[in-house]
């Protein structure tokens, strides 16, 4: 139904949602050009409401991943202590090189400790890494709650370059257990909730999203400052930076990180929509630190469309297409990506060698 001019300028942000005229290249990437590892993906329940398993049945994701040409996904999920076990068994025992299983730390042990008195929490965070190692576990995950929620027993926020966070995760390193961080959120989470924040279509539906409230949460550079912090004072843990170093939309900052600290890597899971509006800029990144990035895509469930999209932002040259195409509305700004058309000789290193090389495969 047309409406008049009078009503289009009244229109509501919400019911806007224009259809691009546009007609560039279409390219069908079926399956990865080599056999890929997803470095960032959830399989568990932790994620769930109703604790079942995000993977329903794992002979269907098996054909997935064996139609897309994914060798591996590394599960994110495993937690501690028997979740840990009951992901093992599900995933690395049942189906041994398809799956490799992270834990995750309880980090609400930090709240008897102060930052001058650490009491038993150290020691009890360090034992559930050796426990996690022994019982499987390829390697840690430690989620954004780091620095947004967890609280020591003063009611400070503790931060990711905090010494007993240092203390813990240096452990890590000497387990032979690499480090996937995921410190803050996007950009637009931190600034104000206005007529100019690019993500504002998202964070009305999810408004526990936005920390931008300097009176609750830390900056966005403060919590970016404690993450390159943390990675400095553990030259021996191996890191990889979630979400292209949590930083996708300052890959400067990003490449400053990588130049500054062999030990840290970057995935580039869930960040499509920041990278694929800059590809020259990541393409100058790639060229200097094809070693040391990592593919993953953070979908979950994971779906072969999705995984295909992916394969054709990495390897085709199309323009201005939809990083999400299910949606009226992309969630993550209203702009299109551009691929990379990556050569061969970076496709190989970030699809699955430098994976291999920092999880010991």
């Amino acid at each position: 139904m047309e409406r008049s001019w009078e009503e289009l300028r009244e229109l509501p942000l919400t019911e806007w949602t224009p259809q691009q005229q546009l007609r560039p290249a279409v390219t069908v990437v079926e399956r990865a050009a080599v056999p890929a590892i997803d470095i960032h993906n959830h399989l568990g329940r932790w994620l769930t409401e109703d604790g079942a398993w995000l993977i329903q049945d794992v002979d269907e994701l098996l054909r997935t991943m064996d139609d897309a040409n994914v060798e591996t996904i590394v599960n994110l999920d495993g937690m501690w202590g028997e979740e840990l076990t009951a992901n093992l068994e599900r995933y690395d025992r049942a189906h041994p090189g398809r799956f490799l299983t992270f834990c995750q730390l309880d980090w609400s042990l930090l709240s008897t400790s102060t930052a001058d008195a650490w009491g038993s929490a150290v020691d009890e965070l360090r034992a559930s890494l050796e426990d996690s190692a022994g019982r499987g576990a390829r390697g840690v995950k430690v989620w954004k709650s780091l620095g947004l929620t967890f609280r020591d027993a003063t009611g400070t926020l503790v931060l990711p370059d905090d010494p007993r966070v240092v203390a813990v995760l240096r452990r890590a390193g000497e387990l032979g257990l690499p480090v996937l961080i995921h410190t803050a959120d996007p950009r637009a989470f931190f600034a104000p909730l206005d007529e100019r924040n690019e993500r504002l279509d998202e964070l009305l539906v999810m408004k526990e999203w936005w920390f931008g409230d300097p009176a609750v949460h830390p900056t966005f550079e403060r919590l970016l400052d404690a993450h390159a912090a943390l990675v400095a004072a553990c030259p021996g843990t191996r890191f990889i930076g979630a979400h292209v170093g949590c930083a996708a939309e300052d890959l400067d900052r990003v490449e400053r990180m990588l130049a500054a600290n062999p030990n840290y890597t970057v995935d580039i899971a869930g960040r499509m929509a920041e990278l694929g509006r800059q590809p020259r800029r990541l393409r100058a990144l790639l060229e200097r630190f094809g070693d040391r990035v990592h593919f993953g895509t953070d979908i979950y469930p994971a779906r072969l469309d999705y995984f295909r999209l992916h394969f054709r932002f990495l390897e085709s040259l199309d323009e201005a297409f939809s990083y999400a195409p299910d949606a009226a509305i992309p969630p993550q700004g209203r702009w299109s990506v551009s691929a990379l058309g990556l050569p061969s000789e970076l496709l190989a290193p970030i699809y699955r060698d430098n994976a291999r090389r920092v999880l010991g495969l």
